[in-house]
């Protein structure tokens, strides 16, 4: 179904940008550069998303994800930040609530709010039990997000039925949940479903192919903001007032995506690294051991992508 009903110019849009962990040349955390971009971050209105995939959730240890969540929280003042609750399994595992426990409640006591990943444990089953599990979580915090997550970004995602996500919505204490599958179609679906259901719940798209999104009332959580805060802030105020600017600067945002989240999808997490180098805003472009990475040739196209978001900068 085409989305007409869907629609809505001059809507403000809720804009989460999940943050690089940048690195040294020793692969050690660069914390002096990921303090610099939360902070911009926040100036640019958006809310960061601390330990998400594109910190590095899965492949960094308990006290790199602590130390993020302290020094995230003196920057943010008392501002919105979302974190990752990541819980790595294996499959077959069974759903292991204390662990989501643990990460929820290490959240919170830093004043951020749960981003639910998922895990094998938690998406194994039937929809119901896949509903009990978030009815269950529900019960160790005031909100949460939830996160659907297809399998092109890691192996233990899903992508839920209709039935579930409307379950989800339902829930008092889910404020939201990301929609990572890439589908147009299917985000328009949890969109008529949420405006039919519970108005107030975000859908945030996580569709880095698809960042025109917003045009048809679904917030965000991209890994791509990361690359340029800033001109996601001014592209979603050019649509909230109008201003026929934002289809262009959305042009060439999704140019950057384009190239950032082709195959192997994970690697888009070196090229934020090289992009934020380019722009003189982190000291190298190294990338996480274990993750993948980008030929060093991208550098020629990231900096003609750059030159034409210069107008707006």
């Amino acid at each position: 179904m085409f989305p007409d009903d869907l629609y809505q110019p001059g809507r403000k849009i809720a804009g989460y940008s999940a943050i690089l962990l940048p690195l040294t040349k020793t692969a050690a955390p660069d914390w002096a550069g990921f303090e610099a971009h939360v902070a911009r971050t926040f100036d640019a209105g958006l809310a960061p998303a601390i330990n998400m995939d594109t910190g590095y959730a899965n492949l960094i240890d308990s006290a790199t994800k602590t130390e993020a969540l302290e020094r995230t929280r003196e920057i943010a003042d008392g501002r919105e930040y979302v974190s990752g609750a990541y819980v790595g399994d294996q499959p077959h595992s069974s759903f292991d609530e204390a662990a989501y426990r643990t990460e929820m409640e290490l959240i919170q006591s830093f004043g951020s709010t749960p981003v639910i990943f998922q895990s094998y444990g938690l998406t194994t089953g039937s929809d119901a039990d896949i509903v009990q599990r978030y009815q269950q979580l529900s019960q160790y915090c005031e909100k949460f997000v939830a996160f659907e997550l297809g399998t092109m970004f890691a192996p233990f995602g899903k992508i839920y039925s209709l039935d579930v996500y409307k379950e989800l919505i339902q829930i008092p204490q889910c404020l939201g949940a990301k929609h990572s599958s890439l589908s147009r179609e299917l985000e328009w679906e949890r969109l008529r479903l949420r405006n039919q259901t519970r108005e107030e719940f975000r859908v945030f798209t996580g569709n880095d192919l698809a960042i025109d999104m917003v045009m048809y009332g679904s917030d965000y959580l991209l890994g791509l903001s990361t690359f340029a805060p800033d001109l996601f802030a001014k592209r979603d105020k050019f649509w909230e007032t109008s201003n026929p600017q934002f289809f262009e600067l959305n042009d060439t945002l999704q140019y950057l995506g384009h190239l950032a989240f082709r195959v192997p999808v994970p690697a888009y997490k070196h090229n934020a690294a090289q992009f934020l180098k380019l722009r003189g805003w982190i000291e190298t472009d190294e990338t996480y051991p274990g993750s993948p990475t980008r030929p060093e040739s991208d550098l020629f196209i990231l900096q003609e992508i750059l030159d034409r978001l210069e107008r707006w900068m």
